[in-house]
């Protein structure tokens, strides 16, 4: 039956590809500047944030704290830059998709993103997608994916941007940003260096964070040509290359360090025509790892991932209201490793995405996909979204999806432990949005379920191993809440951005809250300009998490709430019509807070950061 609807699907997209249909001009624009256009289009349904360049800013050195402070995911960090892994909605890190220009990055190793090893820089916008995604980015979007955009303008322009700064621990930061555009050719570079010693106090002991220095360079380099009034040419390229000491507990010292290596390149053709336009992606992914146990010794152990990816997408107005959006990708996944051999895997998928809108009020979206991977039976899945304009003010929205996540290269293969027998994870979700909008203010209420089935765990076995295996069930339900309120008085502007969540993430077997998943998490950021001054302020609330499962009476190990609260000010010493400095002074934890996010690994003191930037 389900080779029967690929066959299906293969021949509609042949078929609609002869299909002599007019498109929109204004989509044409939307298609030159967008590598992601599907992520609006098709998101009627569902809660969507945009991080701005402005706020990035704010956070530029670290992109956990980024998301940590001005979104509603929580993140489980093993000491101040050290592996940095998301909870989305009570998901696993695992279970969150990163989506870069349009393709998931997560790791073929681990299935997971470390957000401590993503820079900011040079990204134009992060947006953050609620809710199921695995009909259009694949494995591992059900909690939530959150999307890496770069633009391509192809206005008249060429803008400098050269970024220092420093600050406690030995902390430095050195960022440059370059565009230039004309009407046929557009192209922007960022470079980033990031280091530090990292060597924080721990608060009311006499110890400090030993073996926790890192250091990590990027480049992210995207090219576009219009090749023609119907033709435009794309290239995106990053490249990630850090080093990290992993330090220990506070009573179990560590010599381990890592190496990451990350490279990606993609050549996006995208044609405007008469009849459909079309999207043609080709990409090459490399993720490579080196972990030393000792960093005083030449031992270690490695993986590597090659990932070659082609997609293919199109977009088609059957009617004035209804458009089409199928899409045919092929991934090939080729490793290599010390604890496993060389696997390989290849995953064929065909989606249709279908909108209906009847008028200004109404959007629907209806969305399915099959895919074929080697080794495992893909289970057949779909979505749907609605959203309905009450009034002017105030929008419902309501979306469902079945998504899946299929077992990493280290489930199956690593040696020893890894479990061949291990079949996809499957979860159902349902989530319901409301959404407010009055002049300068907005908020975003909406609640949520999940139901996830053959959980992947790794678990002691009888060898004494660590092995995974499907055992669990789980359910997620809770509620979000996110608010937004900007004011101006002459040359006085005041903003007010704030997020809350309420997670119930439980075993279902044991009706107990899974480890690391807080009940309640806040965050709220205060700003004030006043002409070449600005100033914010961040706090943070996180609570209670179990590190261990609660038993039957009841006794249970945690790591306790804590509150944050950075301030950081901002002047423009210099401002010009083509040329602008800015001085920067941010304090983070400015009251001094002991804290821990990771049990026994204490979070930093005070610490200061200072930043010079020059616009030219």
């Amino acid at each position: 039956m389900r080779y029967r609807l690929l066959l299906f699907f293969v021949l509609l997209i042949g078929n609609l590809a002869q299909a002599q249909i007019v498109t929109d001009s204004v989509q044409h624009l939307d298609e030159v500047v967008l590598s992601d256009a599907k992520l609006k289009r098709y998101s009627k349904g569902y809660k969507l944030s945009i991080l701005n360049d402005s706020l990035l800013q704010k956070n530029k050195a670290s992109f956990t704290d980024l998301l940590r402070f001005n979104t509603n995911i929580y993140f489980k960090e093993n000491g101040f830059g050290m592996v940095s892994s998301p909870s989305f909605r009570g998901t696993n890190a695992s279970q969150t998709a990163v989506i870069w220009n349009g393709i998931s990055i997560n790791s073929q190793l681990t299935g997971q993103t470390d957000f401590n090893t993503i820079n900011t820089t040079n990204f134009n916008s992060i947006a953050i997608r609620s809710g199921g995604g695995s009909v259009q980015y694949g494995s591992g979007a059900i909690g939530g994916s959150i999307h890496l955009n770069n633009t391509l303008s192809f206005k008249q322009h060429f803008d400098h941007t050269a970024t220092l700064s420093y600050g406690s621990y030995e902390a430095k930061n050195i960022s440059y940003l370059s565009s230039y555009s004309n009407e046929k050719f557009s192209v922007n570079v960022g470079l980033d260096y990031i280091d530090s010693e990292n060597d924080y106090k721990y608060l009311n002991t006499e110890q400090s964070n030993e073996n926790g220095a890192f250091q990590n360079g990027s480049i992210n380099a995207n090219l576009g040509y219009v090749l023609s009034n119907k033709d435009v040419l794309k290239l995106y390229h990053q490249t990630f290359i850090g080093e990290r000491e992993f330090s220990g507990t506070v009573s179990s010292p560590s010599l381990a360090k890592y190496e990451d290596q990350n490279f990606r390149t993609m050549l996006e053709w995208s044609r405007f025509g008469t009849a459909i336009d079309s999207k043609l992606k080709i990409a090459h992914l490399q993720e490579h790892f080196k972990y030393f146990g000792n960093k005083n010794t030449d031992n270690f152990t490695f993986g590597k991932v090659n990932t070659y990816l082609v997609n293919y997408t199109a977009d088609i107005d059957l009617l004035t209201d209804l458009k089409l959006k199928p899409i045919v990708s092929y991934n090939y996944y080729e490793g290599s490793g010390s604890s496993f051999s060389n696997p390989n895997r290849k995953e064929f998928s065909t989606t249709a995405l279908l909108l209906y809108n009847p008028n200004e009020k109404w959007h629907y979206g209806l969305n399915i996909r099959q895919d074929v991977t080697s080794g495992f039976e893909s289970p057949l899945l779909f979505s749907f979204d609605v959203a309905y304009n009450v009034s002017n003010f105030y929008q419902l929205k309501l979306n469902g999806s079945k998504n899946y996540r299929v077992p990493t290269f280290n489930d199956l293969y690593w040696q020893p432990g890894g479990n061949l027998s291990l079949v996809p994870e499957t979860s159902y979700q349902l989530d319901l949005g409301q959404e407010f909008t009055y002049k300068n203010a907005s908020l975003k209420v909406n609640t949520f379920y999940i139901k996830t089935s053959n959980l992947i765990q790794w678990t002691p076995n009888d060898s004494g191993f660590w092995s995974p295996e499907n055992i669990a069930e789980t359910q997620n339900y809770g509620a979000e809440a996110t608010i937004e309120i900007t004011h101006k008085i002459k040359a006085h502007q005041f903003s007010l951005q704030g997020n809350y969540t309420y997670t119930v993430s439980e075993d279902l077997e044991t009706d107990a809250q899974l480890i690391y998943v807080p009940y309640h998490k806040a965050n709220i950021n205060l700003a004030y300009a006043y002409k070449r001054m600005s100033m914010f302020i961040q706090h943070l609330y996180t609570g209670e998490v179990y590190t261990t499962p609660e038993n039957l009476s009841g006794r249970f190990y945690s790591v306790e709430a804590y509150q944050l609260t950075n301030f950081g000010i901002d002047f423009k010493l210099f401002q010009a019509k083509k040329q602008q400095i800015d001085l920067g002074l941010k304090v983070n934890n400015l009251f001094n807070t002991v804290y821990e996010n990771v049990a026994f690994r204490p979070m930093p003191d005070r610490n200061f950061n200072f930043q010079i930037q020059y616009k030219f």
